[in-house]
């Protein structure tokens, strides 16, 4: 609750503030750190980074950079939850029911992190209450106290009981509530904690894509951090148990602060070696290039140090280019929908226009994790031209998906037909879309003033044309040439969503220059004297 809550509240923002933070590797460490204390599950944070570093929008040292203030990121509840607050558990429950019960969404999702964090600290005090009969057995502390000495098992334990519950917090906890009621001794629970912290790296392991070996790099790299970090404490455990004892004399706190210490003992120990560590990966996890995806990202270069600017921005023009590609695609489709009506064209067309939403979404991220602060004008115009070509073809895909391909899904499903002439206008405006989209394409790489305002003017002529096409139709509505009114409606529906997808290509190159330059007006109304506003006519 306290994950799901957190997401949908806050969701959309930490996954920006987390792209914009991975320029480098200390911005990164404390964007992961603060981001996984927020949700308090390192496997959201590493499932997030990994699905950037797969689509190539980060490097692979600022991603491990993330993951070690993601595990640092984890122990900020553990910590606070180390005091004895079983006895506030009913108050974050109440305020949280309270918030949810508001209609807001924001306010009831953060309700739902109250209700859970409440629940989490009752939980683990009803579970004492539970064992308290079966640790009262003298039997039981004679089994308990052969157990603690084996060390390794228990870290096994608290390993795989960790990759079960998907929360290290949870697994630490629960580490922490047993020693405190005696149920563990000190040793044996600090071997659960860091059995904890050695699971919590399997889950996007095993969530992660398998096929791709170069997608498996960053939690394949975060696995052999704790895998190192656990074979060093244990190979010095005999001193481990006592130091932490000094720190903080009662086991709970004692746990709690071997957790915190551990991981910020493992960032310290990998941080200076990142850039070899992530050199290392890359030779043993080459990356497989998959000819089959057409919506992966191709020239995506990932944002950081090492790589210019100037680079980022010209892979990600290049990806734009292969937006205006699947559009043209899109769009032969569709005539041949609104022709024809086929279920197999139509589905191929959605399916097109969910590989613009992924390369658009992966253009967007790696343009919005560019530090704004060193561009100059010149690189600033850039990146606002791939931004507004990127989003207007995808807004595009989108209102043919919604509206022209539902309209060829309607006339399949209730065998409506267009007229001869009704169906010879859709598709010649179709045609003309094409044109527009290869002239669209190339003013955005030219950036040239003359043909903006040429592509800019097209505008005025689709306006006359979809004023000739609804009259013609309303023409043959008079004279009974158009079965019903139905068919009328969608004809009428698919002009309009033509014009719109229209304007959306023209404004995806020409308005950005045209701005720069003046020659785009701020309205199309003609200045009227004040005098004659206020007469009727």
């Amino acid at each position: 609750m306290v994950q799901t809550g957190i997401q949908r509240a806050f969701g959309p923002g930490l996954r920006i503030f987390l792209s914009r933070r991975l320029g480098n590797r200390f911005t990164a460490f404390f964007a992961g750190l603060g981001i996984t204390a927020a949700l308090q599950s390192s496997t959201a944070t590493g499932l997030m980074v990994t699905g950037f570093a797969r689509e190539g929008l980060v490097g692979l040292v600022p991603a491990l950079a993330v993951m070690l203030g993601a595990n640092v990121g984890t122990t900020v509840i553990v910590q606070l939850l180390a005091f004895d607050v079983a006895r506030l558990a009913p108050i974050p429950i109440l305020i949280g029911y309270l918030l949810f019960r508001r209609a807001r969404a924001g306010t009831r999702d953060f309700g739902r992190v109250l209700i859970g964090l409440g629940l989490i600290l009752l939980a683990l005090h009803q579970f004492l209450v539970v064992l308290e009969p079966l640790t009262a057995q003298p039997e039981v502390h004679a089994a308990l106290a052969a157990f603690s000495k084996h060390i390794v098992f228990i870290v096994l334990i608290g390993a795989l009981l960790t990759w079960a519950a998907h929360s290290s917090v949870a697994v630490v906890l629960l580490a922490m509530a047993f020693a405190g009621q005696g149920v563990l001794d000190l040793p044996a629970g600090i071997a659960f904690a860091l059995g904890a912290n050695l699971g919590s790296a399997i889950n996007p392991v095993l969530e992660g894509d398998a096929r791709d070996p170069a997608g498996r790099r960053l939690p394949l790299g975060n696995l052999f951090n704790r895998l190192v970090g656990a074979l060093i404490v244990l190979a010095v455990f005999p001193w481990v148990p006592p130091l932490a004892q000094a720190i903080h004399s009662d086991p709970a706190r004692a746990i709690a602060i071997f957790h915190t210490g551990f991981n910020l003992a493992l960032a310290l120990l990998f941080f200076p070696f990142l850039t070899p560590y992530a050199k290392l990966l890359a030779r043993w996890l080459p990356a497989r290039r998959d000819e089959a995806s057409p919506d992966a990202p191709r020239y995506l270069e990932a944002v950081h140090g090492d790589v210019p600017i100037a680079v980022t921005l010209a892979g990600a023009s290049r990806e734009a280019l292969r937006l205006a590609d699947a559009l043209e695609d899109m769009l032969r489709a569709l005539g041949e929908a609104l022709g024809a009506p086929d279920r197999r064209r139509i589905e191929e067309a959605r399916h097109i226009d969910d590989r613009l939403d992924r390369i658009s979404r992966a253009i967007k991220e790696n343009l919005v994790s560019i530090d704004p602060a060193p561009l100059d004008e010149l690189m600033r115009r850039q990146l606002d031209r791939i931004l507004t070509f990127a989003i207007n073809l995808e807004q595009a895909g989108d209102l043919i998906d919604r509206g022209l391909l539902g309209i060829a899904g309607r006339r399949l499903r209730r065998g409506l037909v267009f007229s001869k002439e009704g169906t010879a206008d859709l598709i010649a405006l179709v045609d003309r879309l094409i044109a527009i989209l290869r002239e669209s394409t190339a003013v955005f790489l030219s950036g040239d003033v003359a043909a903006a305002r040429r592509l800019g003017g097209e505008k005025e002529d689709l306006r006359r044309t979809d004023e000739l096409a609804t009259a013609a139709h309303f023409e043959r509505l008079r004279s009974g040439r158009i079965e019903t009114i139905e068919t009328s409606a969608l004809h009428l529906d698919a002009l309009r969503d033509l014009r719109q997808v229209a304007d959306h290509l023209i404004e995806a190159s020409a308005y950005p220059i045209l701005k720069h330059s003046g020659d785009l007006l701020p309205t199309r109304l003609r200045t009227v004297p004040f005098q004659q506003r206020s007469k009727k006519p």
